[in-house]
């Protein structure tokens, strides 16, 4: 064959070669564009497989109280020693700012959804799996921190059984020989704080190291109380807890124990150890109640003291008053020094002054009712048949209590 045709022979195989490369270059593009693909299924495969797991949990917290035990004191306390140690490193409330990313972010991510799928045409798909995935995993986030942090909690043994008090009926009479002990205490310890010009309590202890000390050395009685204690956080916006009726609030997605500023201050002490005893695992309203109330009464500090048996006094006094004629009722008041009434007087007005704000974001009244709702709801989603009505068996458990000391 002549040089030249040999030439022309080579010259054609390379065109045919160069032909074939496109063909090779799609392949690998299409190879490339499905291993994209491939790998974009593994994040919802991966939230399936975690919220399935996360479902499991809660179906055998619902079957297993000895699961629910073991729980709570071997694993829940892991979260508080690491993630709510380092939550309390921050001197703000971080769960605070996590909902309100969640009030304004959500719907302010909805808009921009919007907006992009509008404006970007080719790109609507993409952009649709994006956000997608986004919400996706912010409803994995919920769902596994509202289990390991909350769900789980409610389905434990009772304070009483986990502590050996005794749990049964008691009398009229047990019911008010409580009261007349708490009224004698009360009204001796309203006479030792720092009260204003109009006779109104002063706070002068702190709510972070004397309410953590408080809680932390009921753990040498009751179980489950004893380790590290997060960092009590007051609210920035505490008028919107004022709103909704709420004077502390347990954040499980940042371990903190949270409480209104604004409210009066007679009660703050008592309340900060109630949402401490929140974030020791016990989640039950009634039983936060009564754990409050032991850490304060048995506080170095007259303040918690006096607050710890304000709030018991009230409860106690509201289920006397559930069955007490009007004469005994009138009696067992007159027993009450005015000093405390001045505080019941003051806090019952700093929450009338609440409803009757004017120029508010948001009705107080609809808010309240709002959430009253949603946390009777809640109680009752989570195994609490009577839903916010628990709050008042604190008063069983005090009567246990004293019942088993020979005191009542």
């Amino acid at each position: 064959m002549p040089v030249y045709g040999r030439v022309r022979k080579l010259e054609q195989l390379l065109e045919e070669t160069k032909a074939e490369a496109p063909s090779k270059t799609d392949d690998g593009e299409k190879e490339a564009v499905s291993k994209k693909h491939f790998r974009m299924p593994k994040l919802v495969l991966a939230a399936l497989i975690v919220s399935a797991f996360m479902g499991l949990l809660n179906l055998i917290a619902w079957k297993s109280t000895a699961f629910c035990d073991f729980y709570t004191a071997h694993i829940f306390p892991v979260w508080c020693e690491t993630y709510g140690r380092l939550t309390s490193l921050l001197p703000f409330s971080f769960g605070e700012l996590l909902l309100v990313i969640a009030v304004f972010g959500l719907p302010l991510s909805l808009v921009v959804l919007a907006v992009l799928v509008i404006a970007l045409k080719k790109s609507r798909k993409r952009i649709a799996r994006v956000f997608g995935y986004v919400y996706l995993w912010i409803f994995v986030f919920v769902l596994s921190v509202q289990t390991l942090n909350c769900f789980i909690l409610y389905h434990c043994s009772s304070f009483a059984e986990l502590n050996g008090i005794s749990h049964g009926k008691y009398t009229h009479k047990q019911l008010e020989e409580l009261g007349d002990a708490l009224t004698v205490k009360l009204n001796e310890l309203s006479t030792r704080v720092k009260r204003d010009s109009q006779g109104r309590f002063v706070l002068t202890a702190d709510v972070n190291e004397t309410a953590r000390k408080a809680v932390e050395d009921l753990g040498e009685e009751f179980v489950n109380l004893d380790g590290f204690t997060v960092r009590p956080k007051p609210i920035y916006f505490s008028f919107f807890m004022s709103q909704m009726d709420l004077m502390g609030l347990y954040m499980p997605f940042s371990m903190e124990a949270n409480y209104n500023n604004d409210m009066y201050k007679a009660k703050l002490p008592n309340t900060v150890c109630h949402e401490l005893a929140h974030t020791k695992g016990y989640i039950r309203e009634d039983e936060a109640n009564f754990i409050s109330f032991m850490a304060c009464s048995r506080s170095d500090n007259t303040d918690y003291r006096y607050s710890g048996y304000l709030c018991a006094f009230l409860k106690v006094r509201g289920k006397i008053f559930d069955y007490a004629s009007d004469e005994k009722q009138y009696e067992f008041d007159s027993r009450v020094s005015d000093l405390v009434w001045a505080d019941v007087d003051a806090n019952r007005r700093y929450w009338q002054s609440v409803e009757e704000a004017e120029d508010t974001v948001f009705d107080s009244e609809t808010v309240g009712e709002i959430a009253d709702k949603a946390m009777d709801t809640s109680l009752k989603m989570n195994g609490v048949s009577d839903g916010a009505e628990s709050y008042g068996r604190m008063v069983d458990l005090m009567l246990g209590y004293y019942a088993d000391k020979g005191e009542i």
